[in-house]
């Protein structure tokens, strides 16, 4: 199946697409949503340039979304729409279980008249964080929320080190709850390590 993926540039995301990859699908897009004027990606901020990066060092083409908030839903239609011009027949979001983000995902999808597919979807979140680093993605830590412990601040990777501080202060170590963001920039399924 060739499929576009969600892509954030952040750990669940690269996850989602690994396996997918794993499994024989052909990624054919990368979609991003971008903050417009900002020239950063919505939620994780991050640059357009590293995005650009990532998409050459995984051979996937690029789909950048530019959009306010009054326009998101639109605008990643229409790159969903993009995406299947150039061959989707799918996209792949790195949700978990968030059922508002499962829902918009459906909706969006539908919209483009592509399939819905969420890999790590109902998995155990821990589980999950550690899958990222034992596969070897090397995923930095670009934003946190004032509550996290100092294990875990912008510029270092995440490890099980930051996992286990995550766990100790309450916290859920996925950062599904938006504890924390990520970018990965080097892993199985990139060509070679990203320099943004």
């Amino acid at each position: 199946m060739k499929f576009a993926v969600s892509y954030s540039g952040g750990k669940d995301c690269a996850l989602a697409l690994h396996r997918m990859a794993a499994e024989g699908h052909e990624p054919v897009a990368m979609v991003c949503a971008m903050e417009a004027g900002k020239g950063r990606s919505w939620f994780h901020g991050i640059g357009a340039g590293s995005l650009e990066e990532a998409s050459a060092g995984l051979g996937i083409p690029l789909v950048l979304c530019e959009c306010a908030p009054d326009d998101y839903e639109a605008a990643f239609e229409a790159g969903l729409l993009k995406a299947r011009e150039m061959g989707a027949e799918a996209c792949v979001f790195g949700d978990v279980d968030v059922d508002g983000h499962r829902r918009w995902n459906e909706e969006r999808c539908a919209g483009a008249g592509l399939r819905c597919v969420m890999p790590l979807w109902g998995q155990d979140r821990e589980a999950l964080v550690r899958e990222v680093i034992e596969a070897g993605f090397k995923a930095r830590i670009v934003a946190v929320r004032d509550d996290v412990p100092d294990e875990c601040r912008p510029g270092e990777d995440l490890s099980i080190a930051v996992i286990e501080a995550m766990k100790s202060a309450g916290l859920d170590p996925c950062g599904e709850n938006g504890e924390y963001h990520t970018f990965v920039h080097d892993g199985p399924i990139f060509k070679a390590p990203l320099n943004g």
